[in-house]
């Protein structure tokens, strides 16, 4: 996974490159990292803004704002968060705050500024208006599409004082999206895919074209069947169509792709399948029905780059999900069996969209835990998919998990991913394998040379030896044709 290394380092020399120069014509001194002077801004409620610097003590009562304030690397100035803000793992440990109790709380907590959106300002005026009557600053932030990101962006990077951060990370995020749309510009057109993206399966809306799924579609290269939809009110961005609609469109509908999360609790792919009449839906016949997390989907985050991705993974595997890089000689690592696990078996990059799952007893790997894994890191959503999955296993040291993405592959390594993948049935014959008390995994060793899977070396499995990127394929698109 090098060349993706390689492009973030070119966009990050770039982008300090244009930093310097703007640095040097303003002829500013010091540390140029954060504001230092007084900050003033209109939100998005139409209030004036006046701050005397950037703030040190932020409530965040609104997941995307929690989740945003981390890529700018200000997650150390949330004091206080709202219970759906999970992302990062980090957030999970910040203290919550709820805008349906007592404001006295927030207040409590001196913050400098606390940072809600519009809908909290409708939804609960009392307590907003309590804050404000403490003499802290309110701000209301919201994007109403992709358009309106960066200056939302702006605003909330000039309240913690990470200006240069934002310039940094738009400028990541417009090339990781603009990497998605040059690969899927090569698709011929009447190769192209069309897509109906359901947001609630109450009157199976959809979004508008104008929204940040609708231009997540555009720019994952697929044909949006309801891009002419309106509407439900002035200013939303969930739009009418309707069950009727969609089955008139089912021989047209190649992909169904359903946001899951709190705004549409019912539409997975069983209960998709199963509504009436469904099963005439191309895309349903097909097998082509997916769900997707709302957060990369349809919340303002620097991770919409990543729904994008996922839209073009549904819409066209074979192109997105190449791994043949790796088929090569060099010995693999497992940073490298990670992407080639998800990309070989079209996995779904893993999320956890759940407020609670962070305080549930939890057996085996914790999203977003591994001490040696970056959470912004190129591979973070491989390794953390393939490992979700069962495909792959952490190290617990000293009460920590670790990945050691650079470790080399082991023979056992790759079983276990074999046997996570593969559809075994019984085996008639046991083949006896001289090592076997040697495997930390002997049912799983035993089960993948069995089906002829893997094969032994001179009678034995010699599970420490390491494995190529060659092997990593072969054997584990072997284990997946048992699944065909």
């Amino acid at each position: 996974m090098e060349k993706f290394k390689l492009k973030k380092l070119i966009v990050f020399a770039v982008v300090m490159a244009m930093m310097t120069v703007m640095v040097a014509g303003c002829s500013t001194t010091g540390d140029t990292s954060s504001s230092e002077g007084p900050i003033s801004f209109v939100d998005d409620e139409g209030n004036q803004i006046d701050l005397d610097q950037p703030c040190t003590r932020v409530i965040s009562l609104y997941s995307a704002h929690t989740e945003n304030l981390f890529y700018l690397g200000a997650g150390d100035k949330i004091i206080g968060n709202y219970k759906t803000g999970i992302y990062p793992a980090a957030a999970s440990e910040i203290e919550t705050f709820d805008y349906n109790s007592d404001p006295e709380k927030v207040i409590a907590a001196e913050p400098d500024c606390v940072i809600i959106r519009p809908f909290i300002s409708e939804k609960a005026p009392d307590f907003v208006e309590a804050i404000k009557s403490a003499g802290i600053p309110v701000v209301s932030l919201y994007p109403e599409s992709k358009d309106d990101f960066e200056s939302y962006i702006t605003r909330l990077a000039m309240i913690v004082g990470a200006e240069d951060q934002a310039e940094e990370q738009l400028a990541l995020l417009d090339s990781e999206i603009s990497d998605i749309e040059d690969t899927v510009s090569a698709i011929p057109e009447d190769e192209k895919q069309t897509l109906f993206f359901e947001s609630t399966e109450e009157n199976v809306r959809t979004v508008t074209a104008d929204s940040m799924a609708g231009q997540a579609i555009e720019s994952a290269g697929g044909i949006n069947i309801a891009a002419d939809a309106e509407a439900i009110t002035e200013g939303s961005s969930i739009a009418v169509f309707g069950e009727e609609a969609v089955l008139e469109q089912a021989n047209n509908i190649d992909v169904y792709v359903s946001q899951s999360g709190s705004m549409n609790g019912g539409g997975d792919v069983e209960s998709i399948e199963a509504r009436a009449g469904f099963d005439t839906i191309k895309a349903v016949k097909d097998g082509r029905v997916y769900t997707i997390d709302e957060k990369l989907i349809s919340s303002p985050t620097f991770r919409q780059y990543k729904g994008v991705r996922e839209l073009a993974r549904f819409l066209y595997p074979d192109v997105m999900d190449d791994y043949s890089a790796y088929e090569n000689d060099e010995m693999a690592t497992r940073e490298d069996m990670a992407y080639v696990v998800v990309k070989a078996a079209h996995l779904p990059i893993w999320t956890t969209s759940s407020s609670s799952y962070y305080s549930k007893t939890t057996e085996g790997h914790i999203y977003g835990m591994f001490e040696d894994v970056d959470w912004q890191a190129d591979d973070f959503d491989y390794i953390e998919t393939a490992t979700m999955s069962g495909a792959m296993n952490g190290y617990v040291e000293d009460e920590k998990e670790y990945f050691k993405p650079e470790d080399k592959v082991t023979r056992e390594d790759l079983a276990i991913a074999v046997a996570a993948l593969g559809d075994f049935t019984d085996s008639a014959t046991t083949t006896s394998i001289s090592d076997l008390d040697t495997c930390d995994n002997p049912e799983t060793t035993q089960l993948v040379v069995d089906h002829g899977i893997m094969d032994l070396q001179d009678g034995a499995f010699n599970p420490t030896a390491t494995v190529t990127n060659q092997e990593v394929v072969d054997t584990i698109n072997a284990a997946l044709a048992t699944t065909e």
